[in-house]
């Protein structure tokens, strides 16, 4: 759908109404910007390191012959999250004269690759940062990548013998292993397979706080949550480590509201009813030496700084400020010595360092002037009806004539069910109908009040994008739970965008699109984008979207939904010594149609052999030349090892 232009009583378009209309200097958190070109650029150290423009990086990726969609991740973003965390909650603990430390951990379940893993731990080092581990896999990679002298693991989730094993392996080799008890049974198991292996556990426990989260993960917290101990397992609980002699080894109290909680007032009362647990079972002897207020610092993905879905209504530093404090009062009120705080907060480091781009390989739209109908002097009486009314629509009520429009273009459509009405008068209604509606909807714009129905029917004039990409491989937050993502075009941002659509990808599911989008006052329906030009072949000029703040989840939870597979990938360090000012540290290629076949248990060479036995049938039975069979088959073996998407 074509926006009002210049002409249209708009004001003039320049990079701040950009700025403005994408939001970008609230949610990209002073990571992401536009400069005067009219380009998105990366900030990965914010005002303390040079700008990437991620243009740049696409004409090098084109330039190594990598294919979109394409993942750049800025590994300084993570450096850089890691830090400010631990700076926060170091100010915070200065400021409120906190006697405790802060050791923070990375969920590894967040974003699980190595090499974001590694960055992280590397970063981290100054501050003993550790990781968190929810399941096997995840223990067994967190004990090889902490190498750290007393570096920290929390086992979240539930365990088994093997579990508990290893977690008591990593003690032997003096890493701080502390498995939390998210049932009573487990404490039971671990006490039995610890005296087995002739080695102490380090434990947590889990409490099931009354107090429970906001947004769309609310129902991980409250008293009927998965995990945790209620207050009365925790006694008994107590009572285990007593009997058994272990009360030495309750190291750790956790606790957890769900994760990206909106609302600092969820964040405050539950760490002030976490830290009256924590302070009573002080006084029962317990000296508990962490409190773990586990994840749920959120990411404001819309940058309305709001308590929605989609944002935070609080600072990181705010964040910090209100445990650290909270926790303090109710210590010192209850005269118990402040605990060291564990946070867990892991889509807040990881977020903003992940970035899709996705390029745009076409539109569908409701009108394409490239394809004119004619009209003559005989005309079927709906088609003229129509006619006279786009020639008059400036001299008639604009919510009647839309009415009328309508009952035309369905009375056509009935007429041509009942086989009284040929294709060229059926598609002449309703390319008039989509044309008179375009005239109605712009006659309302800049009006105070616009009614329910022509808001509606905006939106269904917007245009949909084709996009190289698979929303369920690479968006699956957005399918399921509705999250919203910031996405805009990454360039030509000097320039008003005057298109309204919506994004469809390459998969053949009808929910493969994205139709909400994020603004600062509600959801949209529609993005605004440019018009895609034509190059001087005749082609489409490349037209490339970024989709931000892709750090967390996103990465690791994507399916195989018509076997598209992971998406290549590029990792971008910044360095001064560089021309560009940074460098590509590393390309890993993306899943080729063979290694997305075996993942479903078909055999490369099984099918090479099966496509062979067919080629050579057509040859015998003369249905293929020789020559042009060998060419077939050499186009679908070397196809076997080509990216999965398009090759726009």
């Amino acid at each position: 759908m074509i926006m009002n232009g210049s002409d249209s009583g708009l004001p003039p378009w320049d990079i701040q109404a950009a700025r403005n209309l994408y939001n970008i200097q609230n949610w990209g958190a002073r990571y992401f910007d536009i400069n005067e070109a009219g380009q998105v650029v990366a900030k990965p150290l914010q005002e303390a390191g040079a700008s990437v423009e991620i243009s740049d990086i696409i004409a090098e990726a084109r330039g190594r012959n990598l294919r979109f969609p394409l993942l750049i991740r800025f590994q300084d973003i993570l450096r850089h999250r890691v830090e400010s965390i631990n700076l926060a909650f170091r100010s915070s603990i200065k400021e409120y004269n906190f006697q405790g430390k802060y050791q923070g951990v990375f969920p590894i379940k967040v974003n699980q690759l190595r090499e974001v893993v590694e960055e992280i731990l590397d970063a981290g080092k100054p501050y003993q940062f550790g990781l968190e581990v929810g399941s096997k896999p995840e223990l067994f990679a967190g004990l090889a990548l902490q190498n750290q002298p007393g570096g920290v693991i929390i086992c979240n989730g539930y365990k088994d013998v093997e579990f508990i094993k290893m977690a008591l392996l990593g003690i032997k080799l003096g890493k701080r292993v502390i498995m939390v008890v998210e049932k009573l049974e487990e404490l039971r198991q671990i006490i039995t397979v610890s005296k087995q292996i002739g080695v102490e556990p380090l434990i947590g426990i889990r409490a099931r706080l009354l107090s429970k989260g906001m947004g769309k993960w609310a129902e991980s917290g409250g008293e009927n949550a998965k995990f945790g101990l209620s207050t009365t397992e925790m006694l008994a609980a107590t009572e285990m480590l007593k009997a058994e002699g272990l009360i030495h080894c309750f190291k750790l109290l956790h606790f957890h509201i769900g994760s990206q909680v909106p609302d600092i007032l969820t964040v405050k009362k539950a760490v002030q009813e976490a830290s009256r647990f924590y302070a009573k079972l002080y006084k029962m002897g317990f000296h508990i030496q962490f409190v773990d207020v586990g994840g749920g610092l959120g990411v404001d993905y819309d940058g309305s700084r709001s308590a929605f879905d989609s944002s935070t209504n609080y600072t990181l530093q705010e964040y910090t400020n209100d445990i650290v404090y909270y926790i303090a009062d109710v210590c010192n009120a209850e005269k118990v010595p402040h605990p060291d705080i564990v946070s867990e907060s892991g889509r807040a480091i990881v977020a903003h360092h992940s970035v899709l781009i996705v390029e745009v390989f076409g539109s569908i739209e409701k009108q394409r002037p490239s394809i004119a109908l004619p009209y003559g002097e005989n005309e079927h009486p709906l088609v003229r009806e129509l006619l006279d009314m786009k020639k008059n629509i400036s001299k008639l009520n604009k919510l009647e004539a839309f009415h009328d429009a309508l009952e035309r273009k369905d009375d056509a459509h009935h007429m041509f069910t009942l086989g009284m009405m040929d294709l060229p008068d059926k598609a002449k209604i309703e390319e008039l109908y989509w044309e008179i509606s375009h005239e109605v909807v712009q006659s309302f714009r800049g009006q105070a009040y616009i009614p329910e129905e022509i808001r509606k029917l905006e939106d269904s004039l917007a245009d949909q994008y084709l996009c190289n990409f698979s929303v369920f491989q690479s968006l699956l937050d957005h399918w399921a739970l509705g999250q919203l993502f910031p996405i805009m075009p990454v360039s030509r941002l000097n320039e008003r965008p005057t298109r309204e659509a919506t994004l469809v990808d390459i998969t053949c599911d009808s929910d493969g699109q994205i139709n909400k989008f994020i603004d600062l006052r509600d959801v949209r329906d529609t993005l605004p984008l440019h018009q895609l030009n034509k190059n001087a072949s005749g082609g489409q000029e490349p037209y490339y979207l970024g989709f931000f703040l892709m750090g967390a989840y996103q990465d690791i939870m994507g399916d195989l939904h018509n076997l598209f597979g992971r998406v290549n990938e590029v990792h971008v360090f910044l360095d001064p010594d560089e021309p560009a000012g940074y460098y590509v540290e590393e390309v890993i290629e993306g899943t080729t149609i063979s290694q997305a076949l075996t993942s479903v248990q078909y055999d490369e060479n099984e099918l090479k052999r099966q496509m062979k036995a067919q080629v050579d049938e057509a040859i015998k039975s003369d249905k293929m030349k020789p020559s042009e069979a060998m060419r077939l088959l050499d186009d679908y073996e070397r196809g076997l090892r080509e990216y999965t998407y398009l090759n726009i």
